[in-house]
């Protein structure tokens, strides 16, 4: 059962041009996306850390202390228990799979009474020396039926107790894939805190990542076969021989940046996208893609993005160029009760968000909660897609705009520094050179000359206040872009 939450909004310090909660971006959203409140189960701290859709188009919420619920005629009904801290759900073949700290379980009622009685090891094999840190999250599935799982570097002190385990944990800091045969395979690596790992419509898989040591912002990383996204942790399991991997045992620190490192240090694969830092939230989690058919609003095989500290979810369109992927990022919606953890989408086109906020801080009056936004058949005045082109970039619309509102648009582009300090600011930043507009005949495209392009930078953008030919206000002014590469 859910509950109705309308016009909900709060004020969020030190935003820059971004702007992300206001009065009237509150209504637009509330007029847009309505925000419910499922009714949870009395006396549960629910923090809902995994989400998953069975065959039954049921929603299963994983909670952070190790059980799993199912939504039933009667509410949330008691799956599973007894796992230890799950950050993953994912239905597949039947089954849900369920990741807790030293492995992916495969739960299963074989008896229809509602409960799991088969808890089998589906994934296994990274190291875990008790280091607070050591995470684990997904999984995904793949076409062929491989599990991908994304693991956290140790951070921190590890038990004394773990022998070789405390000296050097295996895998951590990379995305580990377990075939259907049962063989794990180091896949990629590099991650500092990979969050969120999901897939686009095409099935191709990405991961979240959270600002820190060589983590100046939250990137979008694409995950693929030997890519490598810069945290030194995972240097030393590079070095192995199954190590798919392949780079130099030791990297530079501080002297360069992303830009740079981008053509200069062996294997770096830069992130598809940056969000950058408090305009596009501090700390990026869950991924899903809004495969609904239109259901959820004009925004079809985008993917949707969970923000912990600023309690939210934004949005990113991707587009392959050089066979590549990068694309733009932008401000989606905000007001949960707590910390974005996880996202999924029914079957209606509905956007479940399970939340917790349990080790951090983040926005709102909640500890845990599980909601979701609904799209309310009115669609907004917003930026659809914003696409590279040879000259600049075209911003697609989801309404007709109207000319006479077409003003300025200003913008500027900057980098991020390499280096293990944590964080890292905008670096290079310069104004962006911006020539000739032109908005399309039918209103729903405006093509902008850029004479400054640049590699390895984020084109920041800010829209003026424009207007749909049916007087609908401009929903977002905000874009940012990251480019990895230039059209030919």
């Amino acid at each position: 059962m859910v509950t109705s939450v309308r016009g909900s909004w709060f004020v969020v310090l030190g935003l820059g041009l971004s702007a992300l909660c206001s009065p009237l971006l509150a209504q637009q959203q509330s007029d847009y996306y309505r925000l419910e409140t499922y009714e949870l189960p009395k006396g549960v701290n629910f923090e809902a850390s995994g989400l998953a859709v069975t065959d039954k188009g049921q929603l299963a919420v994983a909670l952070r202390k190790g059980e799993v619920w199912i939504e039933g005629k009667d509410g949330f009904q008691l799956f599973a228990s007894g796992l230890h801290e799950i950050l993953g759900l994912a239905w597949h073949d039947g089954a849900l799979y369920a990741t807790q700290r030293a492995e992916v379980t495969k739960l299963r009622d074989t008896d229809g009474d509602g409960k799991a009685d088969e808890y089998l090891t589906a994934s296994t094999g990274w190291g875990v020396s008790g280091a607070y840190h050591e995470y684990a999250y997904g999984p995904v599935f793949d076409a062929e039926g491989n599990a991908y799982t994304s693991l956290n570097c140790s951070m921190g002190k590890a038990w004394k107790g773990a022998g070789d385990e405390e000296k050097h944990p295996l895998w951590r800091g990379w995305v580990v894939r377990m075939t259907p045969q049962g063989t794990l395979e180091p896949w990629s690596a590099g991650f500092r805190s990979p969050c969120g790992i999901g897939q686009d419509a095409d099935g191709e898989i990405f991961v979240t990542d959270q600002q820190g040591n060589w983590m100046p912002t939250t990137p979008l990383f694409h995950i693929r076969k030997g890519a490598y996204f810069s945290h030194a942790d995972s240097i030393p399991d590079a070095m192995r021989p199954e190590s798919p991997v392949k780079i130099a045992a030791k990297q530079p620190d501080g002297t360069l940046t992303v830009a740079e490192a981008m053509k200069t240090v062996q294997g770096y694969c830069p992130p598809a996208v940056w969000l950058p830092y408090v305009k596009m939230g501090q700390s990026g989690t869950g991924i899903t893609c809004d495969k609904s058919g239109g259901k959820f609003g004009p925004f079809e095989k985008q993917l949707f993005l969970g923000e912990f500290v600023l309690s939210g979810v934004n949005r990113v369109f991707l587009e392959e160029v050089g066979g590549e992927y990068q694309g733009a990022c932008f401000p989606f919606v905000d007001g949960l009760q707590c910390a974005a953890l996880a996202l999924t989408m029914l079957p209606d086109g509905s956007l479940v968000v399970g939340e917790s906020n349990r080790g951090w801080n983040s926005k709102g009056n909640r500890p845990f909660g599980l909601q979701k936004y609904v799209w309310t058949k009115k669609t907004p005045l917003d930026v659809q897609k914003l696409e590279l082109t040879k000259t600049g970039f075209r911003f697609t619309f989801t309404l007709p705009v109207d000319k006479a509102s077409v003003g300025q648009i200003s913008g500027q582009s900057y980098t991020y520094p390499f280096q293990s300090k944590y964080g890292g600011e905008e670096l290079d930043a310069k104004p962006l050179q911006i020539g000739d507009s032109k908005l399309s005949d039918d209103g729903l495209m405006l093509e902008v000359t850029i004479t400054n392009l640049r590699e390895g930078y984020v084109h920041e953008f800010e829209l003026p206040q424009l207007k749909a030919k049916d007087g609908t206000s401009l929903w977002h002014r905000m874009a940012f872009y990251t480019l990895n590469r230039l059209r030919e």
